[in-house]
Formats: C-alpha cells, structure tokens, sequence
C-alpha cells in the first residue's frame, strides 16, 4: 500500500510541476480521441442511412427474386408471390416492399427521399409514431419518417408535392401527410411510405413501364411464427415458393450495394488512428523516461524498488490519457450538438464505450516501451558513477 501511494504522489507532483508539458500532451490525445469518436459516429450514421429501415423490419426473413444476389434493387417479384409465401405453413405475416426515389420540391429547397411502398398493418409497415397510416388503395397519402420532418418543416396535416420523372417527362403528384414514424433512412435518404397503388401511379418509370399498372415488389418482408427457425423456414420457402430466394435481415443488410466497403473502410480508419495515438503517447513517454534518467537513478540509490517506479510511470501515463480522453470526450459533445441533420453523425452508446475503452488503454501500451526501460535503469550507469 506504501508502494501504491508513493508512486500515486510521484506521478502526481511530476504532472503538477510540468503541467505545461503534460497538457500539451493531453491536448494531442483529446484531439486523438475528437478523431476516433467522429470516425464512430460516422461510420454508425453512414451504416444508419443505408440500412436503418431494413434493420428495423418486423421480420425474420427478406424473401427476393431468385439469382438476383440479395440486392433489393435487382429483385422484382411476381405480384402472385405475396400469396404462395402466406400459404407457407410457419409463416405468421407477409408483407410487400417497392422502392424507388423521388423528390420533394414543396420546400425551398428540393429533398430527394427514398419512396416506399408498404402495405398497412403488414411487416415493413413502421411503426406510426404521430398521425395514423394511410389508407390502402390509390390513396394520395403519405407517411414520413422522423428525417424527414427534420430536414424540412413538414408536419402531419401537411401537403407535400412530388416531382417523377415518367418517360421524358415530369410529372408533379400532391400527397397528404397523415403520419410521421421514426428514422427510416433507406440508400442514404430519408424516406417517405405510400399505399402500393399510389407509388405504381406516381413512381419514376421509363416508357416501357409505363403501360402496366401492376405494382410488382421488389422483395417480401416474412415474419415467422417461430423467429429460432430461421434456417429452417428459409429452406422451406425456398422449396415451396418458386423462383425465389430467402436471406435473414443480416444478410440482406451485407448485401446492400456499398454497405460493407463502406464500413470496412470507416473501421480501417479506427484502426489507423488508434495506432498513431499508440505512437505518438509511446514517443512522448519514451522522451520523458530518457529526460529524466539521472532521477530515476537517484530514486533507485536510495532504495526504491523497480515496481515502485514502473508503478510510478504507469500511474502517470493513465493519469495524462484519461485527462485527454476527458477533454476529448467534452469537444466531441460540444461539437455534436452544432453540426445539422444533414451530416450523418449517430454516437451509438456501446461504439462509443468501446471507443474511450481502447482510448484508455492505448496510454500504456504506447508507454509499454518506456516503462520497460525505466524498470532496466542501472543507479550507477545513470548517475555516470559505473
């Protein structure tokens, strides 16, 4: 206990003299740690804005059209499809899902939006968080999600205009926005929901499409009547419903076009900043070991033990990281609350947890080397005495 609190106070009183260095030091690892949670909280936003409706489908299972890869927009199913996977015993729901874009230009300034068709009551209907849902139908109403209203001033009770691009023209189409969900982002867009009917009316299509007026879905959102038997239900479908293929939410989420370059690029980004931080405090503890080897040679003379100097340089490296992992951890709570929607910016709580953790511990592994050859200072070679 002696030890401890000996070496507490060292570490200490050496800070307290020296601030000015211990600061600056400080100050570099609260940049460090600005860097990685930024990097965090973009790479959650990014991954948020491509998956987020899909990861929050009530559904085990995303049913596409065979040999399409798992990609949503290569999928487009037969409108019969709907039916045969009801039938399919062990299925407790099903629920068609059509996408396209459009684009607001109500506004000042024109919002381009995922446009979603879902069937009321059915898996890959949100949850309506104000309003109601919309009627089925060739209904011209509309429910947006919470990006939405916050890009825009678009309330329930509001009507919004369209803009589609059919064949070489375009075309303007009014809704009536009957409801507001929670965050949908669907291809890095907000979104807004419409009855199936009303997107096959007022979807952008090409001329060739524009004499049908079947809606043909892109893919089927299966809830299960025993989400454990994903596996098995998928090879089910697969074997009762033709010409399809079946993939868990994961996987539809991986198969995202982009999703998984994107993500493996913003965690190399992570990584590589971890190791500068690693580094730089490594450096910096190596200069401050080697300015002060006449100390610790005094320090050794006159008794003290190696562990209560290697205890002493440990103390003052996880002192200084915390005190820049503080400092960081407020800049980045400052920063966060100035930047707009527009930016993809979510600070996840486990992400960011995990990210301070490895911030903590990046102070002495990047001090391990210092450390070390503090304990291996001989008191007669530092005092030039052998």
């Amino acid at each position: 206990m002696k030890t401890i609190f000996l070496a507490t106070y060292l570490a200490i009183k050496e800070i307290v003299r020296n601030r000015g260095r211990f600061l600056l030091v400080s100050l570099v690892i609260a940049l460090i740690t600005l860097l990685v949670l930024f990097i965090a909280a973009l790479g959650e936003g990014l991954g948020n804005g491509n998956r987020q409706y899909v990861d929050g489908l009530d559904a085990q299972l995303i049913v596409f059209l065979e040999k399409s890869d798992y990609i949503i927009p290569s999928s487009r199913l037969d409108t019969n499809t709907i039916r045969a996977v009801r039938r399919v015993e062990g299925v407790a729901d099903a629920g068609a899902i059509y996408t396209s874009n459009t684009e607001i230009v109500s506004l000042e300034e024109p919002l381009k939006v995922s446009m979603l068709a879902v069937e009321p009551g059915k898996p890959g209907m949100p949850e309506i968080l104000e309003g109601r849902e919309f009627r089925s139908g060739e209904a011209r109403e509309a429910v947006i999600d919470r990006n939405v209203a916050l890009r825009s001033d678009i309330k329930v009770g509001d009507t919004i205009e369209i803009r589609s691009t059919q064949g070489t023209e375009d075309k303007f189409y009014t809704l009536e926005v009957v409801g507001l969900t929670s965050g949908q982002s669907y291809s890095f867009q907000p979104t807004i929901f419409v009855p199936s009917a009303t997107w096959e009316k007022i979807r952008p299509q090409s001329e060739s499409d524009m004499g049908s007026d079947t809606p043909y879905p892109n893919i089927i959102a299966v809830k299960l009547q025993d989400p454990a038997q994903i596996e098995a239900m998928s090879a089910l479908l697969t074997e009762r419903v033709a010409n399809i293929e079946v993939a868990d939410i994961d996987t539809t989420i991986s198969n995202i076009p982009g999703y998984s370059a994107q993500q493996g690029t913003v965690q190399t980004q992570a990584v590589f900043t971890l190791l500068i931080g690693i580094l730089v405090i490594g450096g910096f503890f190596q200069i401050q070991i080697l300015q002060k080897v006449p100390q610790i040679g005094v320090l050794k003379a006159i008794g003290s033990a190696n562990g209560m100097v290697g205890l002493s340089a440990v103390i003052q490296i996880i002192v200084v990281t915390a005190m820049g992992v503080g400092i960081g951890g407020g800049l980045t709570y400052l920063f966060s609350l100035g930047f707009p929607p527009t930016i993809p910016l979510v600070f996840n709580g486990v992400n960011s947890l995990i990210a301070v953790v490895l911030l903590l511990l990046i102070g002495p592994v990047g001090g391990l080397v210092s450390i070390v050859y503090a304990v291996r200072i001989e008191p007669l070679k530092a005092l030039r005495l052998g």
